[in-house]
């Protein structure tokens, strides 16, 4: 692991990626239509305690959630359909701590929601952009 990727491990901030280097936090694919994500998103936060939703766009494909519980973090849930019942889903999660670390909650989280959001919708597979763009 280099100097980048282990900054990128021990920050406060956790983003999910295609070709990210940790294999659990690739984009996620379902097959499922954005807007069927983009509900199954909101409803899944309202059922959590601690989350709040707060703004939802369907023409961007953005859902933008604030933790209250715990540790506060905000995050930014991308939601992009690449063909008809073929749909990425990205996360951004921004610890709010004044240390310089959040200590692997950002990532711990992010895991969390994909596999609760796996068990929701039919989940493909991961890091599948490279067979999208065939």
């Amino acid at each position: 692991m280099g100097l980048k990727q282990t900054l990128q491990k021990i920050g406060k901030k956790t983003e999910t990626a295609e070709d990210h280097f940790d294999k659990t936090l690739q984009t996620h694919y379902y097959k499922a239509m954005k807007d069927n994500v983009i509900k199954e998103l909101q409803t899944m936060f309202g059922q959590r305690q601690g989350f709040e939703v707060a703004s939802v766009s369907d023409e961007h494909g953005e859902v933008i959630v604030n933790v209250r519980k715990g540790k506060k973090a905000f995050m930014v849930i991308t939601v992009i359909m690449v063909r008809p019942y073929r749909t990425a889903v990205d996360f951004s999660v921004n610890t709010d701590t004044v240390l310089f670390t959040d200590f692997g909650y950002s990532a711990k989280l992010v895991r969390e929601l994909y596999k609760e959001l796996n068990g929701r919708l039919t989940f493909v597979g991961t890091a599948l952009g490279s067979e999208l763009s065939r």
